[in-house]
């Protein structure tokens, strides 16, 4: 039998997240709801807030957790389809590039917590590693921000020819390099110290300066020149 979704109209004037939206402002909203007007429509056994709220029970009613849910995860979600996964994923991506956005603003990089506000927003919930660099002018502005690569879960492999290219290639004057634990555990392996010195030392020829290394994670971040291991 085809599966039966409701129409907005249908819902009970509790379960219409839009009017609610429109009538008391976005902020009244849950993220339930919020979550609702992305899924669009319920179905027979649940109105869109429903499915919703199951959903976000589901990921223990935290939107952290569902942001790190893949598209085959959120696919196999009863009443989740592929087009209301990639729908829920852009919209959080959508939050989670706006916060990083936010904090670019600012520009100048005057300790480690600027870079962590930057990155954690970015890599600190992903399920695998990512290697990044901010390229600095000579008054710590950022002149641009690199993924340099991305990896699995224990790492990633990172080229020093081709972040020096692009620092030399950008006139940065100097660079931090960032990336994520996705295990939460913030001390540095062998693999970071033995990449940060290597960047070191080959900057120092091409008069690229290594700032700091910065490890960010959800919970926190372990920065090289704050704890003087650089």
């Amino acid at each position: 039998m085809k599966e039966y979704k409701l129409s907005i109209k249908e819902w009970a004037v509790e379960d219409r997240p839009r009017e609610k939206l429109m009538r008391k402002g976005i902020q009244t909203l849950s993220d339930a709801e919020l979550l609702a007007i992305l899924i669009g429509s319920g179905t027979r056994e649940e109105s869109a807030v429903e499915l919703a709220r199951r959903m976000m029970h589901g990921y223990q009613d935290n939107l952290n957790n569902l942001a790190k849910a893949g598209m085959d995860e959120l696919c196999k979600l009863k009443g989740i389809g592929e087009a209301r996964g990639i729908a829920i994923i852009a919209a959080l991506e959508l939050g989670r590039r706006r916060a990083t956005c936010e904090v670019l603003q600012r520009n100048k990089i005057s300790s480690s917590k600027d870079v962590a506000d930057i990155f954690q927003s970015l890599l600190g919930d992903l399920p695998y590693e990512e290697f990044w660099v901010l390229l600095l002018n000579r008054s710590n502005y950022i002149i641009e921000r690199l993924k340099i690569s991305q990896g699995g879960i224990a790492g990633t492999v990172t080229d020093v020819r081709i972040i020096l290219k692009t620092a030399l290639d950008k006139l940065a004057s100097s660079m931090i390099l960032v990336h994520n634990h996705p295990s939460g555990h913030l001390v540095p392996s062998d693999a970071d110290r033995r990449i940060t010195t290597k960047l070191k030392e080959a900057g120092a020829l091409m008069e690229v300066v290594v700032l700091d290394h910065v490890i960010v994670s959800e919970q926190g971040y372990y920065s090289f020149a704050d704890e003087n291991t650089l």
